[in-house]
This record gives structure tokens, C-alpha cells and sequence, in this order.
């Protein structure tokens, strides 16, 4: 057991709602933060006694800054913990709290779950995470609740526009002229899906490459693509051919 999870099931302070499973997933993906000067911000204040545990769990060198609709949260304020109050919906609010606060380290969305509040957080506020950082949307069964505005592949809730990250995650190879290399390309570098939680690690992408190290053993002739064509097959097999042999001539001092 995490000290997360010991943390939560010993709570007697400010009262916390979490799913039992987060707490291994949160500490998967933060442990690397423990102690270290970073910028938080968490969306959903409730009782305030998450802002309590992220502060024992990250240490003091930690800034935490979050997010609340409801005006009474402002009490759970404590020094190098500030908390904003406005809505997660409005694009201009997190606009002005993006301006007011340094790039961020982790962002937590466990607000309010809506579909628009989680993609409209995510557009805007993805773009504030600091390369190397951590984007953690959590309580994603939302998607699937009706009172959320969710159903199974219902167009618009945030598990189906997540699913249009992960295409974009893979433009570099498309040839379709509807799927283009964008900012989420070139910069998620990896999208982790669990029951509820979708976390994106942020780092800056590069176009991927592919090398041929070693000797080439077995004819090329033996790997046309699956149920080519008969008519095809030979100009496939003289472009492959033509192809490697160019790649071996060019990276011939990798040879041993």
C-alpha cells in the first residue's frame, strides 16, 4: 500500500471521495515529484482534504494552485496553496488563472465531470503543462453517464474526443490529408488509459525514424505485403530491393 492510499484510509481531517484504485495510479505517475519544487493544480476542491494530502505527499517545496465553482472553498487557502474560483466551462476564466500562475508540473481534473468541462479544461490548459509534465483526467466513467451528458460512443464526451488524441498521437504516419501532424503530435508522448483515468505524459516530439542495423539474412523476396496482388508483386519486389539496397549503402559504416 502507497502512502496515498494510507494517507486517505487514515483520514480524520477534511473529508476526500476518491476510487480506491486511484491512489496506485497517482502514485505510478508522481512518486518522481515527491520533494521537489513543482507547480500543481487540481480542479474539484471539494472539502478541501485532497489539497491536504497532495501537500503531505509532495512536501512543502510544492506550489499547489486549484480550481473551484463553489465560493466557500476559498477557506482551504493556506500558504503556497491558492485556490481560484470560477468555472472549468469558461474558457475566459482559465484563460485569466493560465495568466496568473507558472507553467504546470501536474494538472488533476476531478471537477465537475461534465463532458464540456473536461474538454474545454483540457484545451485549455493542456497547453499550460510544462514538457515532461503530467495530465491526469480522472472520474472518465462520466463519459458513459447520461445525466453527465454521456453514452457509449455518443459523440462529444470526453472518451471520444480522447480517442481523437490518440489518433493524433500517430499523424506522423498518416497519409490522409483529414489526419495532419498537430500540437498534440508533437507533444504527447504517451496516453494511459485506466478504469476512469486517462493520463498523458508531455514531452517534446520528434518525427519518428526507423534504422536497419546488421546484416540483411533472408531475401527480401520473402516479405511482400499480405495477399499482394500477382500483377503487383514483381515491381513491389524490384522497389523493396531497390529501396534497401539504397538504405544499406547509405548506413554501411553501422556494419561490423
Amino acid at each position: 500500500m502507497n502512502s496515498l492510499q494510507t494517507y486517505f484510509l487514515n483520514n480524520q481531517d477534511n473529508a476526500i471521495h476518491k476510487w480506491l484504485h486511484y491512489f496506485d495510479i497517482y502514485d505510478l505517475w508522481f512518486k518522481k515529484y515527491k520533494n521537489k519544487q513543482i507547480i500543481i493544480l487540481e480542479i474539484g476542491v471539494y472539502q478541501g482534504g485532497s489539497l491536504k494530502m497532495w501537500r503531505e505527499y509532495f512536501g512543502e517545496n510544492a506550489k499547489i494552485y486549484a480550481i473551484d465553482i463553489n465560493p466557500d472553498c476559498k477557506q482551504f487557502e493556506s500558504p503556497n496553496t491558492k485556490i481560484f474560483i470560477g468555472s472549468q466551462e469558461d474558457r475566459d476564466f482559465l484563460r485569466e488563472v493560465r495568466a496568473q500562475i507558472p507553467e504546470i508540473d501536474i494538472l488533476v481534473d476531478d471537477g465537475g465531470h461534465t463532458m464540456q468541462q473536461q474538454i474545454i479544461t483540457f484545451e485549455e490548459l493542456y497547453p499550460h503543462l510544462k514538457f515532461g509534465g503530467i495530465y491526469l483526467c480522472e472520474d472518465l466513467h462520466t463519459s458513459y453517464w447520461k445525466i453527465y451528458g454521456g453514452g457509449y460512443q455518443k459523440p462529444g464526451t470526453f472518451i471520444e474526443f480522447s480517442k481523437g488524441l490518440i489518433d493524433s498521437l500517430h499523424a506522423w504516419h498518416s497519409k490522409d490529408p483529414d489526419l495532419k501532424v498537430d500540437s498534440i503530435t508533437s507533444s504527447a508522448y504517451g496516453l494511459h488509459y485506466y478504469d476512469s483515468i486517462l493520463v498523458i505524459e508531455k514531452k517534446k516530439i520528434t518525427p519518428p525514424k526507423s534504422e536497419i542495423r546488421g546484416n540483411i539474412i533472408i531475401p527480401i523476396d520473402n516479405f511482400p505485403p499480405p495477399n499482394l496482388p500477382k500483377e503487383k508483386k514483381n515491381s513491389f519486389l524490384f522497389s523493396k530491393a531497390l529501396q534497401i539496397r539504397n538504405f544499406i549503402k547509405r548506413f554501411s559504416f553501422y556494419k561490423k
